[in-house]
């Protein structure tokens, strides 16, 4: 059980983001705590900054007008100038103090990662607490990977849960099967994202592991709580009859009744060159949602309900 100290604050959290007012991460309108930290390197990632624990800075070129105004803060030296004043990083020396974001008058730095105790995220999300009981909708803990961070995020689910909150996870279910049923008394509802049904080639694109996942998405499918299972749809990868039905028929023999194809989109491309990383699919353009209504017609004809 989650102590009452650790339901105050006791634990802490690595936070990315919190996003109010969120209506695709489950029922109603909710609060999604993202988390940083995943064990896995999907190539189509919209949230690089995730993946890495540690505390990412990030520049908005876009923003910066080449004042240079953060040109002296800089003590540990990763910071020097392209001749037309644009600031270049060396991160790998960068120890994350913050103190050129603070001193930039533009906000084009910021630094992605912030650890804050338990207690205070979920004060953040008890701010809407009517709009949850209207709605039906509550906290929704995404990542990353947030099994990442366990004890950090039984703790939060468990004060959520004593706050009276519904409660979700988003998870990749790349999990050692003794964490994942940890959460099992915390959690309402499970996102399960499942990408690949050939081990080799989900090994090989994102290095997880097939088995542990459809263990764990049978772990919870036999449990209380609820499971909607959701797969990323990406040109070249899983956008294809064969690997979509063999997913519908995981769904079907797993007797989850729901599923949601989320189609591939470039909305992450520019975070990638605020990490200064090579984006890994510059030539591939978006899916529109019309371009799945053939797998969602096929999954309907099954029994199953396919949100798009």
């Amino acid at each position: 059980m989650i102590s009452d100290n650790e339901m105050k604050g006791g634990k802490t959290l690595n936070v990315m983001e919190i996003e109010r007012f969120s209506i695709h991460d489950g029922p109603g309108i909710r609060t999604t705590v993202f988390l940083k930290g995943c064990p896995l390197h999907c190539p189509w990632c919209a949230n690089p900054e995730s993946q890495s624990p540690a505390k990412q800075l990030m520049y908005f070129e876009n923003k910066c007008v080449r004042c240079q105004a953060c040109k002296n803060v800089c003590k540990t030296g990763a910071l020097s100038f392209k001749p037309d004043g644009r600031p270049v990083f060396s991160r790998e020396i960068c120890n994350a103090c913050g103190e050129c974001a603070r001193a930039c008058p533009q906000s084009a730095i910021s630094f992605s990662g912030e650890i804050m105790p338990v207690g205070d995220v979920l004060s953040e999300v008890l701010l809407d607490r009517d709009y949850y009981q209207e709605t039906g909708g509550g906290l929704t803990v995404s990542g990353g990977e947030p099994f990442v961070q366990l004890e950090g995020l039984l703790a939060l689910l468990g004060a959520a849960k004593a706050a009276g909150l519904h409660t979700v996870i988003e998870t990749t279910g790349n999990v050692a099967p003794d964490r994942f049923m940890r959460a099992f008394a915390y959690t309402d509802l499970f996102l399960f994202d499942l990408k690949h049904t050939d081990a080799d080639v989900l090994k090989d694109a994102a290095g997880a592991d097939l088995e542990t996942i459809l263990g764990n998405l049978s772990r919870a499918a036999r449990n209380d709580c609820g499971v909607i299972l959701r797969t990323p749809v990406i040109p070249g990868f899983n956008c294809c009859n064969e690997v979509l039905d063999s997913i519908f028929a995981i769904a079907l023999d797993n007797q989850i009744a729901e599923v949601h194809l989320l189609p591939y989109h470039v909305l992450g491309k520019n975070k990638y060159a605020q990490l200064g990383l090579r984006y890994p699919y510059p030539h591939t353009t978006a899916l529109d949602k019309e371009e799945l209504l053939p797998f969602k017609k096929h999954g309907e004809a099954l029994g199953l309900k396919v949100e798009l």
